[in-house]
């Protein structure tokens, strides 16, 4: 058997035909199928029994002009960018995305972590509308109600992407008030619904940084751990010493649950355009100095399994403080052109991928023995 497995979406056809009782076929399904395997293995996260370290980012269907939506040219263009820069991954960050992305995943051999539609159960990011308790009956509070239609949207996800290879983790939800104190009871049946749907697959839910492990009552549940974390940003802004040294104490807390860690969010925002010779906010040298600071953190603690950059490109949101024309995390900007933290991930995750080769090879991208970077015939240079 050839296994699906990252960088080779190798698949089978599968035909399935219903005949009559002469032998004639009424019916016929076609549908291509991936082998392969995925599981948690203490704090490893194993693709065909082989570990995997996750590099990518958490992606939103947007862009100029067209706006929310699928665009079917735009998701191959995309899927080009993701090689580009040597990821392997993503997140449906915070749905799931159109069919069809995961058919290209599924060709293309990348890694998908399949998030469902629940974002915002928490209170200081539902614009007032949830109290402080977030879970339970009455007023202002998320109940039986919604664990139902949130129940019946897993296993609407569930039932579509169960057959694509590329998928290999669910997640129930992002950024939930996790420590609030029915949480627990709200995600348990949640969590087990999907491992009854699906026991094949890790499930998980992304992770916000007021919930440390010492109160996040859904964090037992999970399989693998997504943190989404922005020191340097909404931590320690400007001062990346800190930063640094916070997001490392933190990350070690978390590696002493045993389980895999993967950085869902990290990053910074960035104005195409603004530059600063002494890295400031808002710049791009400051972005790409967050992103390496990160990377470095990222290195030294092996319960680290993957980093996903929020975000894969800049998009449209609601006016806001802290916003400036939209949300400028990302190291694209909204048409696609790189911003210079683009060029910094580039280099870090195709050396990556260079060192995780059999033959050992060299590629473009990748650190020369010199200790430059070969960019390829016409490509830009490693300044």
């Amino acid at each position: 058997m050839h296994a699906w497995a990252p960088g080779d979406g190798y698949r089978y056809d599968l035909a399935l035909e219903v005949p009559d009782g002469e032998g004639c076929v009424l019916d016929r399904y076609d549908l291509k199928v991936g082998m392969r395997t995925v599981r948690v293995a203490g704090a490893r996260l194993l693709v065909n029994d082989e570990p995997v370290h996750l590099r990518g980012f958490g992606r939103h269907e947007d862009q100029l002009v067209h706006g929310k939506g699928h665009d079917p040219v735009l998701a191959v263009h995309d899927h080009a960018l993701l090689a580009w820069f040597g990821a392997n991954s993503f997140r449906t960050a915070h749905y799931p995305h159109a069919e069809e992305v995961l058919d290209l995943a599924d060709e293309d051999g990348l890694l998908v972590i399949d998030e469902a539609p629940a974002v915002g159960q928490n209170e200081a990011f539902s614009g007032g509308r949830l109290a402080p308790a977030t879970f339970g009956e009455g007023p202002g509070l998320i109940g039986a109600a919604a664990q139902e239609a949130h129940a019946r949207l897993l296993r609407e996800l569930v039932a579509r992407d169960r057959n694509h290879p590329s998928v290999v983790a669910w997640s129930v939800a992002n950024e939930p008030a996790s420590s609030a104190p029915l949480a627990g009871e709200y995600f348990g049946p949640l969590f087990a619904l999907v491992r009854t749907l699906d026991p094949t697959r890790p499930v998980t839910f992304a992770n916000e940084g007021r919930h440390r492990p010492e109160t996040c009552r859904v964090t037992p549940m999970a399989d693998l751990l997504l943190l989404n974390r922005y020191y340097g940003w909404y931590e320690d802004n400007a001062d990346l010493e800190s930063a640094e040294q916070h997001l490392r104490a933190e990350l070690a807390t978390w590696a002493a649950l045993g389980k895999p860690i993967v950085v869902s969010e990290n990053g910074a925002d960035a104005l195409p355009g603004t530059h600063h010779a002494d890295p400031e906010p808002w710049s791009e040298e400051y972005q790409a100095a967050v992103l390496e600071m990160s990377g470095r953190v990222f290195d030294g603690e092996s319960a680290v399994v993957g980093e996903h950059v929020w975000a894969f490109a800049d998009f449209a949101t609601a006016p806001g403080l802290i916003r400036a024309d939209g949300n400028r995390k990302g190291v694209l900007t909204r048409d696609r052109r790189p911003k210079a933290a683009a060029w910094v991930l580039r280099r870090r995750w195709r050396a990556r991928a260079a060192g995780e080769r059999a033959d050992g090879a060299r590629e473009e991208g990748a650190p020369t023995p010199e200790g430059g970077v070969d960019w390829g015939d016409g490509g830009r240079s490693a300044e």
